[in-house]
């Protein structure tokens, strides 16, 4: 069979195995029927789909996102071979760049022989700081480099400039100062004292000095360097705020002008890093958070030249490794993805490249990625949902006894003005300007993040430009962004089993819909709820209205701080609590969607033994199929503000009389919170 047969069939199989089964009910495959549905409903849905579909190694996890992100890559990897071997495609044009962008990837053989060379320039800068100015000189010029790590902006230094919408006034670009430098997944990995944090800070350790060696240095040496680096970084991260204080909108909004920047810093002019990105000294500035940014400012006066710049090359070596030669990236491997998430192998290097090229110019490749796989109908039919939804959510609000008329107000026009996108941008990315050079794999990354880098600052001064996406198409997951007050679905989610244009309505609407519900959620979340209509920082709500709404969302920080995940280990309820609201609020009112788009019809039949409720809710728990290997549970645990998948199912229907009737479920039921304990938002 040729090559290119068995990758049709690949690609083939990797999609099916993402889809719905053809009918328009539920695959009982998929089902564990000796778990009672009312005992553990996630595992009654998704036990057999789970026990047939083991964690790859290459892989922390494996559920219906990543099932679905594996074929959208075999899409993405089918336009990417076709473009990097079509060298008759006009120089400078989209998909020049993207084929040559994946080839320079795949070329691991050059990769290899250029060893530590493309980073050269960057450790000959570290080497020649002498002084205290130096030093200062070269914090500015690493400005300029910005890894982009999926959302995140990782600098080299230990602060980071970026434009940043104001919180105060939605329609502008102002400067934003915010921190950086942490090479753990957050500050509490620095502190905590269980046997497995301190396991990790003990690899985290001799990594860093493993790192060292292969720039060179002998054992002892790297290992003292590696012994800075950490208490570097340990003291950078007592001024970090943690995860739960940064959920709150206002304790990272402060703004200031340039003379009360630099009180905060009196060792550090900012003034050569804003002519170096030609912002103009009059500009508003925001620092996110202030204390650290002192601390910042007593390293630069505390911490010595030498300790500095060993600091130094290990972040440039850190936010590098990945796309050097082998030896480093297998070293990066080894803690970044073995040691804190429990990985076993490499992805396949086409998955990696095809994973940078989405990264890098995700609107070149994007758009043709919808051209093949999203349909105007797809978009149409989302549309129609979007606003089914939003109409639900308005009749909820009017009905929502506990809210007074003014903030009923306030919230009917936020809900009014939300903007949903859908899809794909209404306006593509210009990468003419971005030079990529088929045999300089690693000056690609630079190149591709420098122009992003320039991209983003041209913003600041400027209006903020509500065509951007925070996501490029060919992504599984959707967003809300309330400093917009906007929802957003790519074209990539939009695929089954989340989506399908030929599928029962139950089925779309307890899986899309419960999508579409929670990112309309998060604006009245307890960060979404913080900004008004046009996305601005401000209470729009009585005081009465605010304090009843902190009771119904603590009934959930509750919920979840209680929950065991297994091992002793919960949730953090105040982490995780805007994710869990979003659930909660999202299902119901996707629920409700469902029955008002019947307009007073009957339901459809009986499908496969199901009612249309019950294709509903199993539509629901079908999303979050999946398991996740320990470490990466508690690497989750401890940063990510979403549930665990198999949670997200049990603490959110734990909650819905809708479903304890769909399945029968009765009082005592794990399934069932006391009614007097069931939370509720409106």
């Amino acid at each position: 069979m040729s090559r290119h047969k068995t990758r049709l069939l690949l690609l083939a199989a990797a999609i099916l195995a993402a889809q719905a089964p053809p009918s328009n009910g539920i695959d009982r495959a998929n089902l564990d029927p000796t778990c009672k549905p009312c005992t553990d409903f996630w595992r009654y849905a998704n036990g057999g789909w789970v026990d047939r579909n083991p964690i790859p190694a290459r892989l922390s996890g494996w559920g219906t996102f990543s099932a679905l992100t594996d074929a959208n890559h075999e899409r993405l990897r089918a336009i990417l071979e076709v473009a990097a071997a079509n060298q008759s495609a006009p120089p400078g044009s989209n998909e020049r760049k993207i084929g040559d962008y994946y080839a320079a990837c795949m070329d691991t053989a050059a990769i290899d022989a250029r060893g530590i060379q493309p980073l050269q320039p960057d450790l000959d800068r570290i080497a020649a700081m002498h002084s205290a100015e130096d030093l200062a000189a070269a914090l500015t010029e690493f400005q300029w480099i910005v890894k982009r790590d999926s959302r995140e902006s990782l600098t080299v230094g230990p602060v980071v400039l970026t434009g940043r919408q104001d919180s105060k006034d939605s329609t502008n670009v102002i400067v934003n100062v915010t921190e950086g430098g942490l090479s753990l997944p957050e500050r509490e990995y620095y502190f905590k004292q269980d046997a497995r944090s301190r396991e990790i800070r003990e690899q985290f350790l001799k990594h860093v000095a493993r790192m060292f060696e292969l720039l060179g240095q002998k054992p002892e040496s790297a290992a003292v360097a590696a012994k800075t680096v950490t208490a570097f970084e340990t003291s950078l991260a007592e001024a970090t705020m943690t995860n739960v204080q940064r959920r709150d909108p206002y304790a990272t909004y402060h703004k200031m002008d340039l003379a009360s920047l630099a009180a905060l810093t009196p060792d550090f002019d900012w003034k050569p890093l804003l002519r170096q990105f030609h912002i103009p000294e009059s500009t508003p500035i925001n620092v996110s958070q202030p204390e650290f940014v002192k601390k910042f400012n007593r390293q630069l006066s505390t911490v010595p030249v030498e300790d500095w710049k060993t600091w130094l090359r290990w972040r440039v070596l850190n936010l590098a490794a990945s796309n050097l030669s082998k030896p480093f990236a297998l070293e990066y491997f080894h803690f970044a993805s073995t040691v804190l998430r429990g990985i076993k192998e490499q992805q396949p290097r086409w998955q990696t490249c095809t994973a940078q090229v989405d990264l890098a110019m995700g609107d070149a490749l994007g758009e043709a990625f919808v051209r093949k796989h999203f349909t105007p109908e797809a978009k149409r039919r989302m549309n129609e949902m979007v606003e089914n939804l939003r109409a639900t959510l308005r009749e909820e609000l009017e009905h929502a006894a506990w809210l007074a008329p003014d903030t009923r107000k306030s919230a009917i026009a936020k809900l009014n003005a939300f903007a949903p996108r859908i899809g794909y941008p209404d306006k593509w990315r210009d990468y003419s300007s971005l030079k990529i050079d088929r045999k300089s794999y690693f000056d690609n990354v630079r190149a591709t993040e420098l122009f992003d880098r320039q991209y983003q600052l041209a913003k600041i001064g400027r209006p903020v430009n509500r065509d951007d996406w925070r996501m490029t198409p060919p992504t599984v997951n959707a967003s809300a962004f309330p400093a917009r007050n906007e929802i957003t679905f790519p074209a990539g989610i939009l695929q089954p089993p989340f989506f399908d244009v030929n599928a029962d309505d139950a089925v779309n609407y307890g899986a899309i819909g419960a999508v579409i519900g929670h990112e309309m959620g998060h604006h009245f979340d307890d960060q979404g709820s913080k900004f008004d209509a046009q996305g601005n920082l401000k209470n729009w709500w009585t005081p009465e209205d605010r304090k009843q709404f902190e009771e119904r969302a603590a009934c959930v920080s509750d919920q979840f701080d209680k929950l065991d995940v297994g091992e002793g280990q919960h949730h953090n309820g105040k982490l995780v609590l805007g994710e869990a609201l979003g659930d909660l609020a999202g299902l119901k009112l996707a629920y409700k969607a469902y029955k008002r788009s019947l307009q007073g019809q009957p339901e459809s039949p009986v499908i496969d033994g199901f009612t249309a409720d019950q294709r509903f809710f199993l539509a629901f728990a079908r999303i979050w199929a999946g398991q996740t290997r320990p470490e990466e549970v508690r690497r989750l645990l401890n940063t990510n503000p979403h549930p665990l998948g198999r949670f997200r199912v049990i603490g959110t229907l734990q909650n819905m009389p809708e479903f304890h009737a769909a399945f029968q479920c009765k009082p005592g039921d794990p399934m069932v919170r006391p009614p007097a304990a069931q939370c509720n938002l409106w």
